[in-house]
């Protein structure tokens, strides 16, 4: 299977707000698996279908050790959010830029999985942080809107 082009900050795609997917095809299950592959090759640890172009409400989150696994997520929503978290953050289509973020440090989330269950998936720290930051993407929102000191990293 081949990546997706991860689209950058100038990109106008960005600033929409994405569609809800309304049924779950080969197709979907595709992407889901593509977008799945096009993170773990640009060594992120969420990305949204915005990103690659395509406006639709589907996300997919891997944290690494001690998270759940690969989330493939469809149609997600924050149904809960308590405390505060404030930390570094980098996205795959704002390049060699982070910035502090301030977030929720625990949120709920409402969601489809391919097979077309509803899940929820709760998220302390880390893990909150990355379904906040890619859900965010879904309402055309990037990190650098709300991010404080901004650095440039070669």
């Amino acid at each position: 299977m081949s990546v997706y082009n991860i689209v950058t900050k100038e990109d106008k795609i960005l600033r929409k707000i994405s569609k809800p997917i309304p049924e779950i095809t080969p197709n979907v299950k595709k992407m889901l698996d593509r977008m799945l592959e096009t993170m773990y090759a640009s060594n992120g640890v969420g990305l949204a279908a915005p990103q690659v172009g395509i406006l639709k409400r589907a996300v997919v989150v891997d944290v690494g050790e001690g998270g759940p696994g690969p989330l493939k997520l469809i149609n997600p929503e924050i149904v809960e959010r308590s405390g505060v978290q404030n930390g570094p953050e980098g996205c795959l289509s704002c390049p060699n830029m982070w910035g502090d973020v301030r977030r929720s440090q625990y949120v709920k989330v409402k969601a489809t999985n391919p097979e077309g269950e509803e899940i929820i998936v709760e998220g302390e720290d880390f893990l909150a942080r990355a379904l906040q930051h890619e859900i965010d993407h879904l309402d055309g929102i990037l990190f650098i809107d709300t991010a404080t000191n901004i650095e440039y990293q070669k």
